[in-house]
This record gives C-alpha cells, sequence and structure tokens, in this order.
C-alpha cells in the first residue's frame, strides 16, 4: 500500500501538483494523517536519482546514425521568481529504427555555450555512429554542431524553413509558394530532388526573388537528406519527431 501511495504521490510530483492538492489528494485515498511538503520531497527524492543515472548513462552500447536536436521553454521557479527556461533535449535513431533519448539539459538560453557544452557531454558518454544531425536553423546551435559534431551531416527542418520563407511571401501567395516548394520533396529519388529544387528556384525567382534566394543559400542544408535512404527521408527531413515529444 505505502509503494502504491508514493506511486501516486510522485506522479503528481511529476506532473507539477501543488503540495497542498497533493495532500489533498492523499487524504481522499485514505491517508487520513496527510502529508507534508517534507514527506512529498522525501518520497520524491527517488525521482532525482533516477533521473540523474539517465542523464549520465553511457551511450556507447550501439551506433546512432541520425541525432534529432530541439528545445523547448518551460515556466521554473529560480530563486524567488517564475521565469522561463530553455530545454534542450536530444534524441537517436539507430540503424535499425529504434529510437531513444539521449539526452536533456536546462539553461538560461539556447546559446552556443550552452549547446556545445550539452553535445560535449553526449559525445564523453559515448554517442557515436552519427551521420546526421536534424536541427533548426538557430545560430547558437548551428555553430556548436560544426564544433562538435564533426563528420555529421547537418539536416536543417523543412518544416522551421518553411515558416521562415512564407514570412517573406504576402498572404495571398502564401499557398502557392508552399505547394511548389513541397513538390521538391515529394521526388522518388535524389536526382531527382536536387532537379525539381533547380526548376522550382527558377520559377520563382521571377516574382519572389527573395525567396529564391533563400532557398539558393539553404539548398546543402536543405537536401541534406537525400543523400540517405529513401524510406527514411519523412523521419529525417524535420524535427516533427521530436517536437511530438516535447508536447508528450
Amino acid at each position: 500500500i505505502d509503494r502504491a501511495l508514493f506511486a501516486v504521490v510522485m506522479e503528481a510530483y511529476v506532473h507539477g501538483v501543488s503540495t497542498r492538492k497533493v495532500d489533498d489528494l492523499v487524504a481522499a485515498l485514505g491517508a487520513t494523517s496527510g502529508i507534508s511538503k517534507s514527506e512529498v520531497s522525501r518520497i520524491c527524492a527517488g525521482l532525482d536519482e533516477e533521473m540523474a543515472a539517465f542523464r549520465t548513462r553511457g551511450l556507447d552500447h550501439v551506433e546512432f546514425p541520425y541525432v534529432f536536436l530541439d528545445a523547448t521553454y518551460l515556466k521554473a521557479r529560480v530563486g524567488n521568481q517564475v521565469v522561463a527556461r530553455a530545454v534542450v533535449v536530444a534524441t537517436g535513431v539507430t540503424a535499425t529504427g529504434e529510437r531513444e533519448v539521449l539526452g536533456c539539459a536546462i539553461g538560461d538560453s539556447e546559446d552556443k555555450v550552452f549547446w556545445t557544452q550539452f553535445l560535449r557531454d553526449l559525445r564523453a558518454r559515448g554517442l557515436s555512429g552519427v551521420r546526421l544531425v536534424i536541427s533548426d536553423a538557430h545560430e547558437g546551435l548551428k555553430a556548436a554542431i560544426s564544433t562538435v559534431m564533426l563528420g555529421a551531416a547537418w539536416q536543417r527542418c523543412r518544416v522551421h524553413f518553411m515558416r521562415n520563407l512564407l514570412a517573406r511571401v504576402p498572404r495571398a501567395s502564401a499557398e502557392m509558394v508552399a505547394a511548389a516548394v513541397r513538390t521538391i520533396f515529394a521526388q522518388p529519388d535524389a536526382q531527382a530532388v536536387h532537379q525539381q529544387f533547380d526548376r522550382i528556384v527558377t520559377m520563382l525567382d521571377a516574382q519572389f526573388p527573395d525567396v529564391a534566394a533563400m532557398l539558393i543559400d539553404a539548398k546543402v542544408d536543405l537536401l541534406a537528406f537525400s543523400a540517405f535512404p529513401l524510406e527514411h527521408w519523412r523521419k529525417i527531413w524535420s524535427t516533427n519527431p521530436l517536437g511530438r515529444l516535447h508536447r508528450e
């Protein structure tokens, strides 16, 4: 019974339920003596140990050819203030398709120093065999990837890129431009992808030269996925799999 009660308290803690509400919950479960803030902390101390073990475990048991990097922002109490903190997360995919959360860290911002330290920690824990890193084009993250993930190509997330691209297009033309760019990613092989890319750039250049210039500048990074197996493309040309993890 105690183990079941502790599990309920820890689950409530993980979901951010206040100590007072945890006390009410425990009382509703029949523990009439309630539960104090210090007791909640004592029960949940085991979570810190589990999390520390998870964040420092070795990563040398298998190679991860694909690594996804992204950040989300959450509210956190720091001292006497509630502020936004950057939570950076890395997931890896093995050659046989298994996905694993490699690590996470919390910082004040997504600057180069923070990302570099995070990636170096992954390397120190044994991360190897990385052939492609998928992320958005955040400057600090890009700089960290080029510094630490030597030997790996970089795939610029097509979803993030499309948002930036359409910001330069009049609303009335946005769907037409988006549809045209999407055809680049609907080709059956790498050669066709590159040929279609060039056709779309030529087509858009007359009416939207800024958009065409953005595409040209991003070509290598936007089409990095095409050097990998066709059956992997839909999973590796964006950070959508990691975005879903953030929502969960």
